[in-house]
């Protein structure tokens, strides 16, 4: 059994970015914060603290797609985005399709004010989820 690991997941966008944590033994991702930094500098900054506060293992970096998995200019901010988080805090970055996270929560009211952070968390549980089964079908052959 593979040991307990924390990760650290964002929803990127160019004005928020939505922060979540959890653990793969749990399989569940908890909304931290939703950054509105008015700056690159201080949208890392504030990553750094939680990076700092929650120690994660490693990191997952939701990333975006058209509904046909194809690339679209977002993938390659999200894909830039991830790559400065791997070299600023060397930490390994994972990555998970999200084309439907944030579509999933819009129609919920409480998820308004912090929408991106609670994308965040289902890319996480996403990113868990697949873990998760990648394990099982290891442990089948």
């Amino acid at each position: 059994m593979p040991k307990p690991m924390t990760a650290m997941a964002f929803d990127y966008g160019t004005r928020r970015v939505g922060v979540a944590v959890g653990n793969s033994v749990t399989g569940n991702g908890q909304a931290l914060k939703t950054i509105a930094a008015p700056s690159i500098d201080g949208l890392f900054k504030e990553i750094e603290i939680l990076l700092k506060e929650w120690q994660p293992d490693y990191l997952v970096v939701g990333k975006p797609v058209h509904p046909d998995g194809t690339e679209h200019a977002m993938t390659a901010k999200a894909t830039r985005f991830g790559n400065q988080l791997h070299g600023r805090f060397n930490l390994a970055v994972e990555w998970v399709d999200e084309r439907y996270t944030s579509a999933v929560l819009e129609g919920d009211s409480e998820m308004q004010d912090n929408l991106d952070a609670y994308s965040a968390a289902l890319i996480l549980e996403q990113y868990f989820a697949e873990l998760a089964a990648k394990e099982m079908l290891k442990n089948v052959s």
